[in-house]
């Protein structure tokens, strides 16, 4: 099996560790000139943006071939995803890729503009993350075939989210600012996926920007702010280390 996956702040990465299989770093294939890729089973996690399908996402199943009898995508989101997994589905039948599974988990937003992570991390109980992705692993292991349904009105909102998200997507970093705290240590330029940012004293960016929020949320010195966030704190997956995200994004 071999499962590829798009992370910020570690959720679909620690997603994709309990899944399994051979790991692949959608950044990193999506960087490199491999495009031909075939398991027993392929799989794909990533998480929900504006309802919707990450960029980086979009550029990799139009760039790979994935050949499988059983290939699976899950989205991972913080609070409402309008179903956005279906918007992934019809973006691979276009593409031709044929999917046998598809399913959301519900986890801890990162969307500092929206989400004030403190009040998050305090509803990470009630999202029962453990016990949904425990199902969601045992369905893939069986080969389940399911796909989700998307009803006309998150259908909708889908559509005029993600209208808004392609509209604003590569300047979304001007919004971001950088504090005296910073030390140049380069983190933010490592864990950024697309390659956005280059540190000299202080973070430089390049404005074609997948808002992800790892840059913010990764920093070290929390030096890095949104100017709509919601508050102060943090956010990183408690199962993935700061290394790996690096690892994947670099």
């Amino acid at each position: 099996m071999k499962t590829f996956y798009f992370t910020a702040t570690g959720n679909s990465l620690a997603v994709a560790k309990e899944i399994g299989g051979e790991l692949y770093s959608i950044p990193q294939v999506v960087k490199h000139s491999q495009t031909k890729f075939s398991a027993d089973k392929i799989g794909l996690v990533f998480p929900c943006y504006y309802m919707g399908t990450p960029q980086i996402v979009r550029n990799f199943i139009e760039q790979v071939e994935l050949e499988s009898d059983y290939i699976f995508a899950v989205m991972t989101y913080g609070n409402f995803s309008a179903s956005g997994v279906h918007h992934f589905q019809r973006l691979a039948a276009k593409e031709g890729l044929q999917l046998d599974y598809t399913n959301e988990l519900l986890m801890i937003d990162n969307y500092l503009p929206l989400y004030d992570i403190t009040a998050e991390l305090a509803k990470e109980d009630s999202k029962n993350i453990k016990e949904n992705l425990t199902n969601l692993v045992n369905d893939i292991k069986q080969e389940r075939k399911s796909l989700l349904k998307q009803k006309w009105w998150e259908r909708l909102i889908t559509f005029f989210s993600y209208k808004f998200y392609q509209f604003k997507r590569g300047a979304a970093d001007k919004k971001f600012s950088v504090t005296e705290d910073c030390t140049s240590c380069k983190v933010c330029e490592q864990v950024c996926p697309v390659d956005n940012i280059t540190v000299k004293e202080k973070p430089d960016y390049h404005h074609h920007c997948e808002e992800c929020m790892a840059c913010i949320n990764l920093c070290p010195e929390n030096a890095i702010k949104h100017s709509k966030e919601q508050g102060d704190k943090r956010f990183k997956n408690k199962n993935v280390k700061l290394k790996e995200i690096i690892q994947s994004n670099r």
